[in-house]
């Protein structure tokens, strides 16, 4: 399971918003300021790897 490392303030917001993979209120948001649980991403990071490692508009090139 990758663990993701969201200990600055970055990762946190005063205003809850429903988690985009759970929909149950959060105040962490991810690297992209999305509203995500710490364990809803990291769970998402595990099952999904070279989606999470792509680069957003561009094809993964091996």
């Amino acid at each position: 399971m990758a663990l993701l490392n969201w200990r600055d303030s970055s990762h946190w917001s005063d205003a809850p918003a429903p988690c985009v993979l759970c929909d149950k209120p959060t105040n962490l948001r991810s690297d992209r300021g999305k509203p995500v649980h710490k364990v809803c991403a990291e769970d998402w990071t595990s099952t999904h790897p070279t989606t999470a490692t792509a680069t957003p508009g561009r094809r993964n090139r091996r």
